[in-house]
C-alpha cells in the first residue's frame, strides 16, 4: 500500500508543538558535548531506521483491514507515527544548530565550565556530583544538568573552595565547591 501520509517530511510543521519543545532561552546557543551529540544522533537513527518502519508496517497492515474509523491498530499507529515524526524533526533541528564543545580541550581545568564534573556540598550538608552539559542532553538521573539551569549557572566560573549562591525551590542556598574535574568520576 502506498499512502503518502506515511512518508516522513522533515519540513512538515503541521504540529505547532514540534517547534516549541524545550526551547532554548532567549537566543542561547545550543551547546552540546560530543557524547550528547552521539546519543541524539543514535536516537535519530533508531527512530528513522527501526521504529518508524516498524510502525509504518503496522499502519499499512491495519489500513488493509478495511474500516479505519474503529481500527485501533490504525488509529494508534497513525498517532505513534506523528509522535515519531515530531521527535525526528526536533532532533534534526537541534542537531543542525548544535555547537559541539569538547570538554577534553578545556585548558583552564581548575574552574567550572561547560562539560565539567563538579562535586559540591549544599547548605544541608548533602554532597552531590553533577556534570554540566547541553540543554538537550541533560539527564538528572545520570547527574547531568543543563548549563542554563540555575545550579549550573551558579557554579560556572567557580573553582575548588569557592561558594556559589543558588536560588532553589526551597529558597536561596549556598553550595561549597569541593572538586572540579573534566574526567568522569569512577563509579
Amino acid at each position: 500500500m502506498t499512502d503518502e501520509t506515511l512518508d516522513f517530511d522533515p519540513e512538515d510543521n503541521d504540529d505547532a508543538a514540534a517547534d516549541n519543545d524545550a526551547p532554548l532561552p532567549g537566543g542561547q546557543r545550543n551547546l552540546m558535548t560530543p557524547e550528547g551529540q552521539a546519543r541524539l544522533q543514535a536516537e535519530l537513527k533508531t527512530l528513522r531506521s527501526v521504529e518508524r518502519p516498524k510502525v509504518v508496517e503496522i499502519v499499512s497492515w491495519a489500513a488493509s483491514n478495511g474500516d479505519r474509523s474503529e481500527n485501533g491498530d490504525y488509529i494508534y499507529g497513525k498517532k505513534r507515527l506523528r509522535e515519531i515524526d515530531r521527535r525526528m524533526r526536533f532532533l534534526m533541528k537541534r542537531l543542525d544548530i548544535a555547537e559541539v564543545v569538547d570538554p577534553a580541550r578545556q585548558t583552564n581545568r581548575d574552574r567550572v565550565f561547560f562539560g565539567a564534573w563538579v562535586t559540591f556540598e549544599n547548605g544541608r550538608g548533602e554532597e552531590q556530583t553533577v556534570r554540566i552539559v547541553g540543554a538537550d542532553e541533560a539527564r538528572l538521573e545520570e547527574g547531568e544538568i543543563s548549563w542554563v539551569s540555575p545550579m549550573a549557572r551558579a557554579l560556572m566560573g567557580k573553582e575548588e573552595g569557592d561558594v556559589a549562591r543558588v536560588r532553589t525551590p526551597k529558597g536561596l542556598d549556598e553550595v561549597d565547591v569541593l572538586a572540579v574535574s573534566y574526567e568522569a568520576p569512577e563509579s
